[in-house]
C-alpha cells in the first residue's frame, strides 16, 4: 500500500472506530427512554446511522479496503435491528463493524510503519 493510501485509511479507519463507539453508546442509551422518547430517539439515531454508514461507504471507495464494506454492511444490519427496536441485538454488530475499522486501521498503521513513517 503506497503512503498517501496508508494515511488515509488509517485516517478513516480511526474516525470509523470513534463514530461506531459513538453510535453503541447511543444505542444502549436508547433502551433507557420512554416509550415518548424512543420515537424521536430512533428517528434522530437512524439518521446519524445513516450518516456513518455513508462515510465508511465513502472510505471503502477511497481506499479499496474489503473492511471497510465489511464495516458498511454491518451498520446496515444494525440500522435494520434499531428500526426494529432490537437495540439489545444491535450492540454487538456494532461491536463487529468497529472490528473491521479496527483492522483497516492496523493494516494502515503496519503499511506505515513499512515505509519508515512512523
Amino acid at each position: 500500500m503506497d503512503p498517501k493510501t496508508a494515511v488515509l485509511q488509517y485516517q478513516y479507519g480511526e474516525n470509523a472506530k470513534s463514530e461506531l463507539i459513538r453510535a453503541s453508546k447511543l444505542i444502549g442509551g436508547l433502551t433507557g427512554f420512554s416509550d415518548a422518547e424512543k420515537v424521536g430517539g430512533r428517528k434522530m439515531l437512524l439518521l446519524m446511522l445513516e450518516d456513518l454508514r455513508a462515510e465508511i461507504e465513502f472510505a471503502h471507495k477511497s481506499t479499496g479496503n474489503a473492511s471497510f464494506s465489511k464495516a458498511a454492511g454491518m451498520l446496515g444490519t444494525v440500522i435494520s435491528m434499531v428500526e426494529g427496536a432490537n437495540y439489545h441485538e444491535a450492540i454487538p454488530k456494532v461491536a463487529e463493524a468497529i472490528s473491521a475499522a479496527t483492522t483497516a486501521a492496523q493494516e494502515a498503521w503496519e503499511a506505515l510503519s513499512a515505509h519508515g513513517l512512523l
